[in-house]
């Protein structure tokens, strides 16, 4: 869980997700739950954060249902695919969700 000022302090790397999110058009629910995810585990080094966005939103449309490629995601978040890969499933279990064993 986040504190509601985590927003505030974050609004720079929200503004990334949303970028992203627009990338890929991806709808406002899962935009919604990327947001959440992110929140509820940004990193505190910076340069970790964008591979935190990049898998927060993989794992937002995953759970929405409005799923896209990690592929896709790295490219629009200028990441590599390798981030989301090794990032998503413990975004998920950190936000108490039981990641798939897929």
């Amino acid at each position: 869980m986040y504190r509601a000022g985590d927003e505030v302090d974050q609004q720079a790397w929200l503004d990334e997700l949303e970028a992203v999110a627009d990338a890929l058009d991806i709808d406002a629910e899962a935009r919604s739950t990327a947001k959440d995810l992110f929140l509820s585990a940004v990193p505190t080094e910076e340069r970790s954060k964008p591979a935190a966005v990049a898998a927060s939103v993989y794992a937002g449309a995953l759970i929405a249902g409005d799923q896209r490629s990690q592929t896709a995601v790295a490219e629009a978040a200028d990441v590599s695919r390798l981030v989301i890969q090794q990032r998503w499933k413990d975004i998920l279990e950190d936000a108490g969700f039981e990641p798939p064993s897929w």
